[in-house]
């Protein structure tokens, strides 16, 4: 096919942002080229928030037409947390032709080398990044977000990731030369002499399984760690949060067809409900590769079944702060409030169990109690969330009724120290917003083991009375041994402490923050610096974003001859 786009124009228009990235990844400084602030999109090309708003409105009640093959029905059903249906339907895709017709475009993408791959890769971004403002209503009526949130993690910080998966993606690709002359000396005989050329060839075809929460943060490292790799994706979104990828999924189509490459190298694959196709698409021989967030018992049903394919997981683990002591308990309590308030919990990084010694800790407000942090804490949270219209910034709405449930049914686990409220969004009053709970219970009971040894994912978190600091460090070793963790935070003056928490985070691979008092927090993660997972326990099997999670997606294959 002709192509509008050529690899020149490309270059020209790319190559200054890889060549940024790759020198951010190597430093890890801060660095993005997406603005977070909404202000800054409207100019250029890029959609402002009113038409933003006007473009997400358009695509409610209709077909998203993809033009991809395959389609045997139009299948739909997303409803927002916030109340309103989106009435949109997608292509149900017949697999038996789409995934053929995916693996139709491979060589030419192959050979189009990894720079091209890279420069492709960096428009869809580009294109993405100027429909900003669409993209974060569609994310926020899918995940529940407030809107400002869906803004960042769903549009720059989202696009970041997918920078940083190309950047380590084509590091890695280029790590071995296209090409070599290779002479071994024979004494006085001529030497021996081979010609070699190594190529990066794709493992085929990848499957993005999408989560609810963050469908495009958490989609955007596969997504494109694996097309910039030279592999077809198809992107099977989870059914209550279609409408982000989809939109990735036509933008990635475009750019493809107008770069002459095949467009079908990026497909969607919606699904009639519980229909259950990612199971059907995971054994498939041609799926090779798999990226998916969601839930521990699907993870591990991916990692036992799908034995044909790499498989990248991040499931669910049990996050933990130990409170051992602080020179700042004014900024340490607010640091947790926000921490555990942030869209109401719903984050595979939000703190669950707080461990705190019951004989108390030391600050700088002078020695308190166990039962003054748990109380001091609450206050903390209720003064954050007192103003409804800040609450509703921060907390967004329950994703759905099964994070409701956890919250209900936790009030009942132990001694409340905070109960949950609701909370009225005036613009949508059919949303379901609460505030955090806090349950306070004994670490050395065995039946307040059973529950704050178990995710509960959403706006819960337990203050677990421990005998000291050390107890506190066991315990957080064997959690993230068990059940494992994405984030682990502690808050410590004593350097005992902090190396012995440090020591068991080195020893069970799991991503410390240390007495984070100001507008950082234990959830938050930036691209280029910080590592999202480490892989190395059992909440995730990978991390966003490192060598190790691009590397295999791509084997590189030699071919040689006499010189």
């Amino acid at each position: 096919m002709a192509a509008e786009l050529t690899a020149h124009q490309l270059i020209a228009k790319h190559r200054s942002t890889l060549d940024q990235a790759l020198e951010t990844i190597s430093t890890r400084a801060y660095w993005s080229p997406h603005p977070e602030h909404p202000k800054a999109y409207g100019e250029g090309g890029s959609l402002s928030l009113p038409e933003g708003k006007a473009a997400f409105d358009a695509l409610q009640g209709a077909r998203f037409d993809l033009d991809q093959p395959g389609t045997n029905d139009w299948v739909g059903g997303e409803v927002s947390p916030y109340g309103p249906e989106l009435g949109i339907t997608y292509p149900h895709p017949d697999i038996d032709t789409l995934l053929p017709a995916m693996r139709a475009g491979m060589r030419a993408w192959r050979e189009a080398g990894a720079e091209t791959r890279a420069m492709v890769s960096l428009e869809i971004l580009a294109r993405i990044s100027a429909r900003t403002h669409e993209m974060a209503h569609a994310v926020m009526h899918t995940s529940g977000q407030a809107f400002m949130m869906a803004f960042q993690a769903g549009g720059p910080h989202a696009q970041d990731r997918g920078l940083e998966a190309i950047a380590y993606a084509y590091a890695e690709q280029i790590r071995t030369p296209g090409a070599a002359e290779w002479h071994k000396p024979q004494g006085k005989r001529d030497p021996l002499a081979l010609s070699k050329r190594f190529t990066p060839v794709p493992r085929g075809i990848s499957l993005l399984i999408g989560c609810n929460t963050f469908p495009t943060w958490n989609g955007y490292p596969g997504l494109f760690a694996s097309l910039a790799t030279g592999n077809p994706v198809l992107v099977k979104p989870h059914p209550r949060a279609v409408l982000p990828l989809a939109l990735t999924v036509r933008i990635a189509r475009e750019v493809l067809a107008e770069a002459g490459f095949d467009p079908n190298l990026v497909c969607l694959a919606a699904e009639r409900p519980g229909e259950g196709i990612a199971k059907t698409l995971a054994v498939r021989p041609e799926i090779k590769i798999i990226d998916y967030t969601g839930s521990t018992s699907f993870g591990d049903w991916l990692e036992a079944n799908a034995r044909q394919a790499q498989v990248y997981t991040e499931k669910a683990g049990v996050n933990t702060v130990v409170v051992d002591s602080t020179d700042n308990y004014k900024g340490m309590l607010a640091n947790l409030a926000f921490s555990l308030s942030l869209y109401s919990g719903q984050m595979c990084t939000t703190p669950q169990n707080l461990l705190i010694p019951r004989d108390g800790i030391e600050t700088d407000a002078g020695a308190k109690s166990y039962d003054d942090v748990v109380a001091d804490l609450a206050a903390s949270v209720s003064g954050l969330l007192g103003d409804d219209a800040r609450a509703n910034g921060i907390l967004g709405a329950l994703v759905n009724p099964d994070v409701k449930s956890r919250l209900e049914a936790a009030a009942g686990l132990g001694e409340v120290a905070l109960p949950s409220r609701a909370v009225t969004n005036p613009d949508f009053p059919d949303a379901v917003v609460r505030t955090p709970v806090i349950v306070k219970l004994d670490g050395a009971k065995p039946d307040a083991e059973a529950a704050y040894l178990s995710e509960c994912f959403g706006p819960v978190s337990f203050a677990v009375a421990v005998d000291s600091a050390a107890d506190a460090v066991e315990l957080l070793r064997r959690t993230v041994r068990d059940k494992g963790a994405m984030t682990v935070g502690a808050y410590t003056t004593s350097e005992e402490v902090s190396t012995a928490i440090e020591e068991t985070c080195l020893e069970e691979c799991a991503q410390l923050s240390l007495n984070l008092t100001g507008g950082v927090y234990v959830n938050q993660t930036a691209a280029f610096s910080d590592f999202h997972g480490s892989g190395g326990n059992p909440a995730a099997n990978a991390a966003l974003c490192d060598g190790a999670f691009v590397a295999n997606r791509f084997r590189v294959v030699e071919i040689r001859k006499d010189a």
